[in-house]
């Protein structure tokens, strides 16, 4: 017999051994004996009060023995003389919509701008040393796309667009630590997501499938509103039948590309701002209500805040506790931060976006000239405004949280994660008055929701410019681009997801499609 209950277990009942056991057998009203395994379903914890309290979601087993069988199986046949499906871009979405072709029966073509995982450290090293950007190699180009050295948190709202379970299955398959299909907020880790990505690419090589490496799409040959071909950087072409397109949100080529060719493409809202680093230690202490160190037992404590100021969200956006800033440009003469964790998430600083809602329709009335594009030209603009406050180099511009609110030049800056370095600069002026203004007033009110929060301990760091793409390429029902036969935008370059889970499930759901429209093709 299994049984599914949730319980409550407080902190200090957590450093007992078989405290599952009790808990279970109580709440069951049986003899503890009587279990014979018990499947943690869900953990999550509640820091509400200065008592936390774990909540489990278990599976208990009485009388009766765990199935060996995993939830799910991944029927991967080999596709070497299979129709082909081409895929454009190898982070999320296009590693899982090439492992579902596999599934699928049909050959997955994988061109990607950037390097292999392996190769890529060396051009990231460079950035964080000598301030050099590749633009095909970087944070965010490159197998395994930017999540891949930006954290690999698997947060999302997207219950409705595929199965998650089956994406963290398949995750764990490829080598990630089962956890992550129990917490409440899985992550993998940037330290073991390398791994991961060679295992998909290793499974993708061993069925059949085909990655090419330093393979950047520059052109493509379309004839009577059919895809036909795609040319590469080095002047090759490859015919094709049906192309995805998950080249990810920071592929400007790509939309530039498609909007020169007179392909059509629609502006959308997305957000920017600035990355905000406290040192973990106070994080925790708001978060936890301790004062010192956390317990032993506790992850390095997170936050989610929002907040609306002038009719635009507000709100923080990638939070990485424990975990350092890292410079996410994809071309020289820009300056761009994200933020990643460790698995252990045991740096000494947290950092999250603090980013501000950009109407792509009220707030871009300058750039109209720019069309569909005028999103992108935004963020192109506050990058190098960013990179000329920094000193023309990676090295970010900075100031103290309090002096950023009050309008104060810092004559001093915190110690912090980020490499390249900071550049004391009035970041407040810097930024436009829609988006700086509005962030001063929204840390004040995080200040007043999490005490301790607004402090001269913290430095705020730009920009924060590469949230979401500002582009949407469209899509039919049938996720095809309503003009171009063929065509298969997908993942967060489409403007379909917001982060790693999401755009692996656009990516299977565009495989899928794909598969559909050539299979019929004889």
């Amino acid at each position: 017999m299994v049984k599914e209950i949730q319980i409550r277990v407080q902190l200090r009942e957590e450093k007992f051994a078989g405290f599952l056991e009790r808990k279970a057998a109580h709440t069951l009203s049986i003899d503890k004996n009587e279990i014979t395994a018990i499947k943690v379903l869900r953990k999550s914890i509640d820091a509400r009060k200065a008592n936390i309290i774990f909540n489990y979601k278990l599976a208990v087993y009485i009388n009766e023995a765990i199935p060996e069988t995993p939830d799910y199986i991944f029927d991967y046949k080999d596709v070497s003389n299979a129709k082909e499906i081409h895929i454009i871009g190898f982070g999320p979405a296009g590693m899982y919509a090439a492992l579902r072709c596999i599934e699928l029966g049909f050959k997955p073509i994988v061109l990607e701008r950037g390097k292999n995982v392996q190769d890529r450290r060396r051009d990231l090293r460079a950035i964080n040393q000598f301030h050099l950007v590749d633009e095909d190699s970087n944070y965010c180009f490159g197998e395994g796309g930017a999540g891949t050295y930006s954290d690999g948190k698997l947060y999302t709202r997207s219950l409705k667009r595929g199965d998650v379970r089956r994406i963290f299955e398949n995750l764990v398959y490829h080598g990630a630590t089962d956890q992550i299909l129990v917490d409440a907020h899985p992550h993998i880790g940037t330290n073991k997501l390398p791994k991961v990505v060679k295992n998909i690419r290793e499974t993708i090589l061993k069925y059949g499938g085909e990655i090419h490496f330093e393979s950047r799409v520059t052109d493509f040959v379309i004839k009577d509103n059919k895809l036909q071909a795609i040319q590469l950087k080095n002047g090759s072409e490859m015919p094709v039948n049906a192309v995805i397109l998950a080249t990810g949100h920071s592929a400007r080529d790509i939309y530039y590309l498609l909007h020169r060719k007179n392909i059509s493409l629609k502006s959308k809202s997305f957000a920017m701002g600035v990355r905000v680093e406290h040192p973990q230690e106070i994080i925790d202490s708001i978060q936890y209500h301790c004062k010192g160190k956390r317990d032993e037992l506790l992850p390095a404590a997170s936050y989610s805040l929002v907040h609306q100021v002038q009719n635009r969200g507000v709100y923080s956006f990638c939070m990485c506790p424990g975990g350092f800033i890292v410079p996410a440009a994809t071309a020289n003469g820009e300056v761009v931060v994200n933020g990643m964790s460790p698995s252990k998430r045991n740096n000494l600083y947290a950092n999250s976006g603090i980013v501000v809602e950009i109407n792509a329709d009220k707030d871009l009335r300058k750039y109209e000239q720019f069309g569909v594009l005028k999103g992108l030209e935004f963020q192109k603009d506050l990058e190098k405004l960013a990179w000329v406050a920094g000193g023309k180099t990676q090295t970010a511009p900075a100031q103290r949280l309090t002096d950023f609110v009050e309008g104060k030049y810092s004559n001093t800056l915190n110690p912090t994660s980020y490499q390249p370095g900071l550049k004391s600069a009035t970041l407040h002026s810097v930024l436009p008055k829609q988006i700086g203004g509005r962030l001063r007033k929204g840390f004040e009110a995080f200040g007043r929701k999490m005490h301790g929060y607004y402090t001269a301990e913290a430095n705020v760091i730009g920009v924060e410019s590469r949230t979401s793409s500002p582009v949407n390429i469209p899509r039919n029902e049938q996720l095809e681009h309503p003009e171009i036969e063929g065509l298969f935008p997908c993942g967060e370059g489409g403007g379909y997801a917001g982060g790693i889970v999401s755009a692996a499930m656009d990516g299977e759901r565009c495989a899928e499609a794909a598969s559909e429209i050539i299979g019929n093709i004889k």
